[in-house]
């Protein structure tokens, strides 16, 4: 695997020079000598924390069910994959085998249900099978991988969690009842996890990212490609006040923070990146 830091300090030490400046105020890649493990990380938000922690010296474990995409990215970043089923205890139990020691846990891999079921996903409709479907993604993949960090980073005393939750684990979503109620879950099990490390006598931080409408694939395959593209993507933040979709470098730089040494009064705590949609309704007021 590629030392990342390498390429890092060998390109800060070249603009140092030809900027005529000290050596000394370049700065060190943010996670130097650190492990990561991202699940869900072949795509999307996954894959953008993916390189955000590639790019800041970290050894990166690139977890996934998708091997052909997660492989190749690993390749492409000089990251390590590791074929990872979320739900999964045994799989799990495999990764504390390869990986006994870890710095760094990002549980990011997730699913809104419609994956496998068109529907409905509402409180009234929606199939128990389904429920627990998203569920066990979710939550129980969330869970395990806590679990995991928990042991992984206790023998150091110190590591990060970072959890992906979602908006919608903060609001109803009632065209999407599991959705929601698994994100929410995952916004309280970060505080208890929080809470626990402290209570151990641990350094271990556990805070969670809530972010809203991200352009990822998910959101692409919504928008399609046809040439009123652009107006079907305005229509879909119009709520939104900052009036546009968020970014997956966006939440790779709040999980980078979180992750590095500039949050190391941060655990428990939720980050919220959503254009403004919870500060408050939308609407302008009337004159």
């Amino acid at each position: 695997m590629v030392d990342a830091s390498v390429n890092y300090g060998f390109c800060n030490l070249v603009l140092c020079y030809y900027l005529d400046l000290p050596l000394s105020p370049c700065p060190m890649p943010k996670l130097k000598d650190k492990s990561a493990l991202i699940t869900g990380g072949a795509r999307g938000i996954g894959a953008a924390i993916a390189k955000s922690f590639v790019a800041e010296g970290a050894a990166v474990i690139i977890a996934d069910v998708d091997v052909e995409e997660g492989k190749a990215l690993a390749s492409t970043l000089g990251a390590a994959f590791f074929k990872l089923d979320v739900s999964s205890e045994a799989d799990w139990e495999r990764v504390a085998l390869a990986h006994p020691a870890i710095d760094i846990v990002v549980n990011n891999a997730g699913i809104t249900g419609f994956e496998d079921s068109p529907g409905p996903h509402d409180p009234e409709h929606a199939s128990l099978k389904e429920w627990h479907r998203v569920h066990a993604v979710n939550l129980d993949g969330t869970f395990l991988g806590c679990r995991y960090a928990i042991k992984a980073m206790r023998a150091k005393g110190a590591g990060s969690i970072i959890n992906i939750s979602s908006r919608s684990g903060i609001v109803g979503i009632p065209g999407a009842a599991a959705y929601a109620s698994s994100k929410a879950a995952i916004r309280n099990h970060t505080k208890s996890v929080a809470l626990y490390c402290a209570q151990q006598g641990l350094n271990i931080r556990c805070n969670s990212i809530h972010p809203a409408a991200i352009l990822t694939p998910m959101w692409e395959a919504l928008i399609g490609d046809g040439p009123d593209k652009e107006v079907r993507k305005a229509r879909m933040v119009a709520d939104t006040p900052l009036k546009r979709f968020g970014t997956v470098e966006e939440v790779a730089a709040i999980a980078l923070m979180l992750a590095s040494d500039d949050a190391a009064y941060m655990t428990g705590s939720e980050v919220h990146l959503d254009g403004g949609l919870l500060a408050g309704s939308s609407a302008s007021p009337g004159d």
